[in-house]
């Protein structure tokens, strides 16, 4: 044990509280309490400790309060002495004291260093003129959105995480944004070439220009900036600048007091991470480890738990950090872990490509074929937590390894080989806070924790990035089960009710808005979970337009406007054609419109014919158009119903008995926009035949001689299900009230984002369960059920013909929010006679390195 001073407590001083700061301090007093250490905290801001991980969240509303780490009377309670806008100016390690920029000198026993680290800012003539900023504090975030006020284009310098962070923002101030790099690729250091291509595209997709392979060479302005010049001579105009060029430890102290610092700056460290003085101790971005200087928050806070152990007597050490990382940047997922770009071992790579998902994923294994070393994944990371698991604890890998990542391949002994159950109990579960899966595990079982928010309480898992959240789910879940325990289900953190329980609130209470919701029944400010979740059951319920105020800021990107989004950043036009059934005319009206504004078509297996490649600025006026001509939107954008297929039926066909055409169209007609859990996709066959492949529809009807027949629950997709027969011979009145039973009831009780089919084999008694609620009534529902449906019925209106009645509305489809232009950056080359995005396609490859 580290002796202690005459008053019997060792006097701490930590200089800076920032995250890594106030983590060491938090620590401490977890593991002593508050009366065995005297420690004093010097801030250089003039604020105590706050979140820099999601600094971005500071735009929505300015609000300081959410980011901070603890208030101050949390220092109090534990009798810590926090000096805020106060940095230590100088160090004297002979005499263990430190001198404050307003002259307070204080003793100390032991110093710990987590003075972090300041934003690099090349030395580019023209730097210091006014709209030039970089990305570091609350302070750095007020200047660039008051500036923003004034600006319409901004831009951003490094296309690293940070940058990426940064052009985010810039998007969310409703400024044309351009991300800038030296480099060859996005996250030079985090994704190969091919990732780095993709994600390029998505970012690019996002209404970001990306120039890559560019160096600054010169700031050009009268006192402000008013362009950039390129080294090649080329030029950028923009309002402003944010630099995010990497950054440089804050090692000034550290040099003045006599410390040993790296070539290249940085305190150097040993494994306990002590500085060359044993007394003072560096942590976080200020500290050289190993030659190594860590950017992340995680390592940081495994750094404050090393100093914490050796000051209480232990000798736990500080090794070299996991760096893998998981985030979603402006609208794209990217993941990476261990030996991502396979720069450290030998190996064998296994990619698997989908450019026009927009994923790319990259798995590299051991040359034996036995463990997986690293890997990266763009677009789709949801299996990110189960291979960082497989790498980090060396299971064995299954047979065919590329069944990990491709879609739709199945591995026999994948589940034998992972499962939360299957990891040891000394698995790193969350990295930011260092917590086991043992320590998750007991806590669960020692406290009887029913939910995810009081683990995060107990133990600090997934109170960093947030990433591990779904493995604390999953271990919830797995050591309940354990234990015979009923857990009672919830939507998230912020709401103590399941999906189900939230609908019939919102229902019984009348409550139309997100923020009435959570102000009555929830807490917090909502998160990607509940958000979302809560727009359907409001659409659901209300039928309300989508793009009013109060619902706009919880849709995502294609219900926001109106149209899925599509490669190189253009979006999709997809009318509604009930049943297939479509007019000379009318098709006369889609090849006009096609043609004026050069859009891509395609008839699809839905028996509809989109159109791809409109400009943002042209969706108005191409469905002002189409509107006149008769259509509707067709709601391809949305959780909604799709479309009811359907055969010609016995109008043209021999075999037909059935008119199944005019029922096809009666049906779609009915339950056209109505929002769901997630998409329902219907079709109508005229006889046993089934050329409408009614039996791979969420919903589906074949005619019988005497009827028909409805089918319920199938789907296609990446796991294709056959649908349930429901009830035989029904007539259309029969047939259409079961059908409003059964949609209304799916739409009561689906979780968020699940599909009939897996609604159907989750379900307790399964189908015949469900013929009992939705032929017998078994619930006394029923009534209610059809009246519900047919609220929604009656107050259908389609959406895009309120949009472009609404000037408002319009003027939210813009690429520039101070402009009519069109983005003028959109490439397109022809293929059989029409215009695609260059680089249109898909690859499948598996490839040995």
């Amino acid at each position: 044990m580290i002796k202690l001073n005459s008053t019997g407590n060792m006097k701490i001083i930590v200089v800076g509280n920032g995250m890594v700061g106030y983590k060491f301090c938090e620590k401490l007093i977890e593991k002593a309490g508050s009366n065995c250490f005297d420690i004093t905290v010097f801030g250089e801001e003039p604020r105590i400790a706050y979140d820099r991980v999601h600094l971005t969240e500071y735009f929505k509303d300015r609000n300081e309060e959410k980011l901070t780490l603890a208030p101050l009377k949390w220092y109090k309670e534990n009798n810590i002495t926090i000096h805020i806008n106060n940095p230590v100016i100088s160090i004297n390690p002979e005499l263990k004291i430190v001198k404050a920029k307003n002259g307070l000198e204080l003793s100390y026993d032991k110093l710990v260093l987590a003075t972090g680290s300041y934003p690099y800012v090349p030395p580019i003539h023209g730097r210091e003129k006014e709209g030039v900023f970089v990305y570091r504090t609350i302070d750095d975030l007020n200047k660039i959105i008051d500036y923003s006020i004034h600006s319409k284009i901004g831009a951003v310098l490094g296309g690293g995480l940070l940058g990426l962070e940064v052009a985010k923002a810039l998007i969310d101030l409703s400024l044309e944004t351009h991300i800038i790099d030296y480099s060859s690729r996005i996250l030079s250091r985090q994704v190969d070439n091919e990732g780095g291509n993709l994600l390029k595209s998505k970012i690019e997709s996002m209404n970001i220009k990306v120039h890559l392979n560019k160096s600054v060479k010169e700031i050009i302005g009268n006192h402000k900036i008013e362009k950039i010049i390129f080294t090649d001579n080329t030029e950028l105009k923009t309002d402003m600048l944010i630099i995010s060029a990497g950054i440089r430890p804050r090692d000034e102290l550290a040099k003045q007091a006599g410390l040993k610092i790296g070539d290249k700056g940085g305190i150097v460290v040993n494994n306990f991470l002590q500085t060359s003085n044993p007394d003072i101790y560096a942590i976080g971005e200020c500290a050289l480890h190993n030659n190594t200087i860590y950017g992340l928050v995680a390592p940081g806070y495994e750094m404050a738990d090393v100093v914490v152990s050796h000051l209480n007597g232990g000798n736990k050490e500080f090794v070299n950090f996991d760096m893998s990382t998981k985030l979603k940047l402006i609208g794209a997922e990217v993941a990476s872990f261990g030996d991502a770009l396979g720069e450290e071992r030998e190996h064998h790579s296994i990619v698997y490509k989908n450019h026009n998902k927009g994923i790319y994923k990259r798995i590299n294994i051991s040359s034996d074929g036995k463990y997986l070393l690293g890997g990266i994944l763009i677009g789709d990371t949801n299996d990110y937590n189960k291979l960082l698991q497989m790498y980090r604890n060396k299971l064995i890998l299954p047979d065919n390894p590329e069944s990990l990542i491709f879609e739709n391949i199945t591995s026999e002994n994948n589940n034998k080989n992972f499962g939360i159950s299957s990891l040891p109990d000394d698995a790193i579960i969350c990295s930011c806070e260092n917590v086991t899966k043992g320590k998750i595990c007991n806590a669960i079982k020692e406290n009887n924790l029913g939910d995810v928010g009081s683990i995060k309480k107990l133990t600090k898992a997934g109170t960093g990035c947030g990433g591990c959240s779904l493995m604390l789910s999953d271990l919830l879940n797995d050591t309940l089960k354990k234990m015979g325990v009923y857990k009672k289900k919830i939507l998230c953190e912020h709401f103590d009710y399941s999906r189900q329980q939230l609908f019939d609130l919102i229902r019984f209470h009348r409550i139309k808005t997100f923020d009435d919701l959570i102000k009555r029944y929830g807490k917090g400010y909502g998160c990607e979970i509940c958000k979302p979740a809560v727009a359907s059951m409001l659409s659901s319920i209300w039928n309300e337009n989508v793009l009013d105020k109060k619902h706009r800021t919880l849709q995502d990107t294609n219900d926001r406007f109106l149209a899925n989004i599509q490669r190189g950043g253009t979006y999709s036009v997809v009318p509604r054609i009930p049943g297939g059934e479509i007019t000379p005319d009318k098709l006369i009206a889609l090849g006009r419109v096609a043609k004026k504004y050069g859009l891509y078509c395609k008839i699809t297996g839905g028996q509809r014919i989109d159109m791809f490649g409109a400009q943002l600025n042209d969706l108005p006026s191409i469905w002002e158009e189409l509107i006149n001509a008769g259509f509707e939107s067709g709601h391809a954008y949305a959780k909604a119903v799709r479309t009811v297929k359907s055969c010609v039926g016995s109008t043209w066909c021999r075999f037909g008995v059935q008119d199944s055409v005019s029922f096809a169209i009666r049906i779609e007609n009915r339950y056209k926009g109505i929002r769901a859990p997630h998409k329902i996709k219907g079709g109508v066959s005229g006889c046993i035949r089934e050329c409408a492949e009614a039996q791979a529809k969420d919903f589906g009807i074949i005619a019988t001689e005497k009827g028909w027949n409805l089918f319920v629950c199938g789907n296609g997709g990446a796991k294709p299900q056959h649908a349930v027969l429901l009830a035989s011979d029904l007539d259309e009145e029969t047939c259409i009230k079961y059908l409003d039973r059964f949609l209304m009831f799916y739409i009561r009780t689906a979780d968020p984002l699940t599909r009939t089919a897996t609604w159907l084999n989750n379900m307790e008694g399964g189908i015949e369960y469900l013929k009992d609620v939705i032929i017998n009534d078994s619930l006394g529902i029923c009534k209610e059920l059809e009246e519900e449906m047919q609220r929604l019925v009656d107050s259908y209106k389609c959406e895009w013909k309120e949009a472009i009645e609404n000037e408002t509305i319009k003027k939210q489809f813009r690429y520039f929010i101070n402009s009519d232009e069109k983005d003028s950056t959109l490439v397109f080359k022809e293929v059989r006679g029409q215009k695609i995005p260059e680089g249109w396609g898909n690859i499948y490859s598996l490839d040995k390195v």
